[in-house]
């Protein structure tokens, strides 16, 4: 049996691979998840919309509400991570130059989130949003937890 975490709650069941939890009904973040899977190169990384039973089954267990969809997060080694530090563990698996955003994180996080949470409050007004949450197209489906 899993160990509860510090909410009481268990402990999400360990991943061999990093899962990228977004808003399914952001333009921005879908485009964000296309652009992603096409530079994965080694198609690490796996995704769940912030809406979808997968994030409400695991993020509670992590203590954080999947309802709150204002940050992107990414579970890597049980760890949770989001805003510009979730950004920047994504482009760990990237293709070069994209890769190279890694270093961005000798920026102290008070200089790297603000511009997220900037982006991440207008990302509506900006982009736009779906009616419905993103559907995999053909041949991503087993990188989408649902």
């Amino acid at each position: 049996m899993q160990s509860p975490n510090h909410a009481g709650l268990p402990a999400p069941p360990p991943f061999t691979y990093p899962i990228v939890f977004f808003d399914g009904v952001c333009n921005l973040c879908n485009g964000a998840v296309a652009f992603i899977m096409e530079r994965d190169v080694g198609g690490q990384l796996r995704f769940a919309s912030l809406q979808s039973d997968f994030a409400a089954k695991h993020l509670p267990a992590l203590g954080k509400d999947p309802l709150e969809l204002n940050s992107i997060f990414v579970l890597v080694d049980g760890v949770l991570l989001s805003e510009s530090d979730a950004v920047l563990r994504i482009s760990e698996e990237l293709c070069r130059p994209w890769r190279w955003l890694r270093h961005l994180r000798c920026l102290p996080r008070f200089l790297r989130d603000p511009l997220y949470r900037l982006i991440a409050r207008n990302r509506y007004r900006l982009f736009g949003k779906r009616e419905a949450c993103r559907m995999p197209k053909a041949g991503e489906a087993e990188r989408f937890l649902t």
